[in-house]
């Protein structure tokens, strides 16, 4: 398993580190902090007031994942860049797709 998600009750669980008021909304791979912790790079034009940055992050990993949007919703950091994300489904369908797009294809 990746080490910047867990296993969720529904699904996975992702840390994601979230920089709003970007260029573009795009997905750039894993980093890791200071503490050595491990999160995936995301990036939205959204502003980070009233949960606009969060809805778009929703939105950015239902489609890049290729989930509903509803099957995924920020868990827990809402006020902070790094986030836990909740994605319901599938975890070994998950899995495959967050690789991917955590190996940048």
């Amino acid at each position: 398993m990746p080490a910047f998600c867990r296993l969720a009750e529904n699904g996975l669980a992702l840390f994601v580190r979230l920089t709003p008021r970007s260029a573009r909304d795009a997905i750039e791979g894993t980093a890791e902090t200071a503490d050595g912790r491990c999160h995936l790079k995301a990036r939205v034009r959204a502003v980070p007031e009233n949960g606009k940055a969060n809805a778009a992050l929703e939105k950015l990993l239902a489609k890049q994942i290729g989930v509903p949007s509803g099957a995924v919703s920020v868990a827990g950091g809402a006020t902070s860049r790094l986030k836990t994300v909740e994605i319901r489904g599938d975890r070994g369908e998950l899995l495959i797709r967050l690789r991917a797009i955590a190996a940048g294809q």
